[in-house]
């Protein structure tokens, strides 16, 4: 379906009376369940799948992926459930029969599904990155400020005790004033192939409709192992690199436990093999890199601007953070993860642990927060759907951060250059050229009202 004939079906499913309730206002009763519908169901999608189907109070009635092998086989599992291989089309059809939808596609299609599911009067749950790119976020989360719906990001790890620990110790202040963060991931993956592109490309498989695949990317010829199932993450048409694909894990706490808005710069330093290679840099994100923002101070930093740093790939941590780890009794610094400095000590979070409190001895015998047991992430959101409490990572509060680590995807491609940031006019000063990256325009038939 093209854009003409999404909307016209769209505009004809309002006129006969579906996709007109207001489902904040009209939540599903206690005795009732949940109608939700997967888009994206291999893969990471798989395991979303399986955690909404967990949720007593739901059910999973209508699922859409663009491989059939993967659709037939989610199928498989689900009886009776509708199936579909364009998103379009399952929410042009779907009408009032859905109540929620979550997205699990590659990140260049995460802001036109989520926003066509706002506009289509569904709550809705994203995979991370929350966008592709910043423009697409700050609208993403205009619409979700106005929408009266329920949203969440597929931040998983924020609603484990660890990390919801380290929020309430910077909230208490038991760094004292914070000074510095450090987020990192040395793991190795497939995220981080080299390229580029191969000169020819080949037929895609049967089961394969590449051009939905492609959606609102530019046209590229299909190419085996390199970009579906998984490796699109590595390139610049479809990923959001390595720091694209997990830095929402790691900033989560920081953000939330300090307050951080919108930064003030950013900086990147990349790799030399790739900043020296044009095809490279044209097409693949760097494999290894360490990007630095600085925010604006909060009452946590005592109004002191904060620096906070990323580093992955083959540029770890540098020694006097790796320090730290060794003070802690680490053999070998983590693998990934966050570190957090202040004035009385510091906070070492390997990613999905408990944090642990460092100093001088001024911290040893520093209470523990109490926390309620931990919510399965999905099921927390699921339970909102149905007028529970709030979502932990709703689209508000997770847009600006996004936004930030976004900001960072396009230092990255202007290596050794400070960007000075003006998140009021959304624009980047110093440097006109990056501001051409803060958008893209759509492939033509895929353009989404308000985007593109």
């Amino acid at each position: 379906m093209n854009r003409r004939t999404f909307l016209a079906t769209s505009a004809a499913a309002a006129a006969t009376g579906l996709c007109t309730r207001n489902l904040r206002a009209q939540a599903p009763s206690p005795n009732s369940k949940l109608c939700h519908a997967c888009i994206g169901v291999g893969n990471m999608g798989g395991s979303d799948l399986s955690n909404f189907v967990s949720h007593p109070k739901t059910k999973v009635v209508a699922i859409c992926d663009v491989d059939k092998n993967m659709l037939a086989k989610a199928a498989a599992g689900l009886p009776g459930v509708r199936t579909y291989t364009d998103w379009r089309e399952m929410l042009a059809k779907e009408g009032d029969r859905i109540d929620s939808v979550n997205v699990a596609v590659p990140d260049h299609l995460h802001a036109a599904i989520a926003l066509s599911v706002i506009q289509a009067r569904k709550h809705v749950y994203c995979q991370k990155p929350m966008c592709h790119e910043v423009a697409e976020c700050r609208v993403l989360t205009q619409a979700a400020k106005g929408a009266g719906l329920v949203t969440q990001l597929g931040t998983q790890f924020c609603a484990l005790v660890g990390d919801r620990m380290a929020v309430q110790y910077l909230h208490s202040r038991a760094l004292g004033e914070i000074k510095r963060i450090a987020l990192y991931s040395t793991r190795k993956s497939f995220s981080r192939l080299a390229g580029p592109r191969p000169d020819r490309g080949a037929p895609a498989p049967a089961t394969l409709d590449w051009d939905l695949w492609l959606g609102t990317a530019p046209t590229r010829d299909y190419a085996p192992d390199i970009y579906h199932p998984r490796v699109w993450r590595a390139w610049q048409d479809f990923g959001t690199g390595w720091m694209g694909d997990n830095a929402c894990h790691f900033f989560d706490s920081s953000w939330k436990g300090l307050g951080l808005t919108a930064p003030l710069s950013v900086r990147a330093e990349v790799q030399e093999s790739w900043k020296s290679t044009p095809a490279r840099r044209e097409q693949t994100w760097p494999q290894s890199q360490h990007i630095v923002w600085k925010f604006p101070g909060t009452e946590r930093s005592g109004g002191k601007d904060i620096t906070v740093e990323w580093f992955d790939g083959d540029m770890p941590p540098t020694p006097d953070i790796q320090k730290y780890a060794r003070d802690a009794g680490f053999a070998q610094f983590p693998e990934e993860g966050s570190l957090i400095i202040g004035s009385e000590g510091a906070l070492l979070m390997p990613h999905g642990t408990a944090p642990r409190l460092l100093s001088d001895g001024r911290l040893d015998k520093y209470p523990k927060p109490k926390l309620a047991p931990h919510v399965n992430h999905y099921h927390h959101y699921l339970n909102a759907c149905l007028g529970g409490d709030k979502t932990e990572s709703d689209f508000i509060q997770t847009g600006p951060m996004n936004e930030a680590i976004l900001l960072g995807t396009i230092a990255a491609r202007f290596p050794d250059s400070e960007l000075m940031w003006d998140a009021g006019g959304m624009k980047v000063t110093n440097v006109e050229a990056a501001n051409k990256l803060l958008s893209r325009t759509y492939r033509q038939g895929w353009n989404i009202p308000g985007l593109g």
